[in-house]
């Protein structure tokens, strides 16, 4: 099994009066502003039964080339001004960061 970077995944339940819309915008302007976030995603669920979901509702994951990749951005100026507000946001928050261990890597789309 290969490794194929580092994960930093985030699932999160926002608090009644935050500012979602902002919050993605802010997030989408962090990633693109840091060269040590390879990709981001994030999505919204909308289809698990709410007693599996547990109030939680947003996923966020980046890949970062390694680890001292993903140290460098948690330590990033503007990465760390961004923190504060997104924890000002958030009611429940589950984090997960780890090696990614590659079992079936994304088919790459034909031209």
């Amino acid at each position: 099994m290969a490794t194929s970077g580092f994960k930093h995944l985030v699932v999160v339940k926002f608090k009644e009066d935050a500012k979602i819309d902002e919050i993605l915008k802010g997030l989408e302007n962090l990633v693109s502003q840091i060269d040590s976030v390879k990709s981001f995603e994030w999505g919204e669920d909308k289809e698990s039964h709410e007693m599996l979901r547990q109030g939680f509702t947003h996923a966020f994951s980046m890949t970062f080339e390694n680890k001292d990749a993903y140290v460098s951005f948690t330590s990033h100026p503007l990465h760390v001004e961004f923190s504060t507000a997104f924890t000002a946001a958030i009611d429940k928050i589950v984090l997960l960061d780890f090696t990614v261990a590659a079992v079936k890597s994304p088919v790459e789309a034909s031209p």
